[in-house]
């Protein structure tokens, strides 16, 4: 917790003289002379006094007055919320190598189900851009809320819509910057200052299960650009290191190449996953489902202390008037 006018929190100091002053007029109660002569009557119609319900109120009212002092300094907590006008590109592998099935039911179906999976993490308020690429890199989903949309093009995906073989992921990652571009007419948000990359208004989520063999720009260069742009890349290497025990269509299978991958990531401020199995890959989607596009913002709570005043003060005062001694 902080607080944004601290010096209110001085104001403590005179809740604990209060205290202080309290304790010691307990401890220095005139003593009064009785001169009632029959002192066990009087002894019998008095009423007790009960110390501790005594000290309960007046820790309450006590409580109380620090809250109300602790709400003049308007204190903040971290909380996390969405980004205003967050966007994810999502940008998936759809070279033939993709029909391996070393990830069952395939390489490209554990990647649909577990972009799917993301798509209902992420935040409603979120934007979510779809690219896919193979020898092209091709924007199949503008950037859009609707999620029954972003499932549609999800089920959609196919090993022959981008180009059929060959791995652009240069191409790829420049389609995708630009995508991010232009979803932002104003400008790229910038990243503030002691931010997280998954903080940042815009982040590109990359999946390959290759190497790239065809494409204009090569990985880093493509890396470059969305460095460049202030994007992080999130890359996920999708397939074992033994994919030919289970060859893709035509036998187009290979093991993907993790260190570029890495390399990209590194370079942009995102983070680099292996995926070797599907729950890998599931689990690498939802840890991103429930952080991109989210940021913790401090957020004022003083209607939650004096709220929390307002009780205190109301419980001593019920309390004072349950307990009030009265003559039998």
């Amino acid at each position: 917790m902080s607080f944004d006018r601290p010096l209110a929190l001085l104001s403590l100091a005179l809740v604990a003289a209060l205290a202080a002053g309290y304790v010691l007029a307990r401890r220095r109660r005139s003593r009064y002379t009785v001169l009632y002569p029959n002192v066990d009557l009087l002894r019998a119609v008095a009423p007790r006094f009960s110390a501790r319900r005594e000290w309960a109120v007046a820790g309450l009212v006590a409580g109380a007055l620090g809250l109300v002092c602790v709400a003049l300094a308007e204190p903040l907590v971290n909380r996390t919320t969405t980004v205003e006008n967050a966007t994810v590109v999502l940008v998936v592998d759809t070279s033939r190598s993709m029909l391996t099935a070393d990830i069952a039911p395939s390489r490209l179906e554990a990647a649909k189900a577990a972009a799917r999976a993301f798509v209902d993490r992420v935040p409603e308020r979120l934007r979510v851009g779809i690219v896919t690429f193979a020898g092209d890199a091709n924007v199949t989903t503008f950037p859009t809320h609707d999620h029954a949309r972003l499932h549609d093009s999800i089920d959609a995906i196919d090993p022959f819509q981008s180009g059929g073989g060959g791995t652009a992921i240069g191409d790829a990652l420049a389609r995708s910057v630009e995508l991010a571009r232009w979803s932002f007419p104003n400008g790229l948000p910038e990243r503030t200052a002691g931010s997280r990359p998954a903080e940042s208004g815009v982040a590109i989520l990359f999946l390959s299960d290759g190497r790239q063999f065809r494409g204009i720009l090569p990985p880093d260069a493509g890396a470059a650009l969305a460095a460049q742009a202030g994007i992080p890349v999130y890359t996920v290497a999708l397939g074992t290191d033994r994919p030919n025990e289970q060859d893709g269509l035509f036998g187009f299978s290979q093991s993907p190449d993790r260190e570029t991958l890495r390399r990209i990531a590194e370079t942009t401020g995102g983070e680099f996953f292996s995926a070797r199995s599907a729950s890998a890959l599931s689990s690498a989607y939802g840890n991103l489902g429930s952080r991109l596009g989210r940021t913790r913002k401090p957020t004022e709570v003083t209607y939650l202390v004096v709220a929390a005043a307002a009780a205190a003060l109301a419980a001593a005062l019920g309390l004072s008037r349950l307990w009030e001694p009265v003559l039998p």
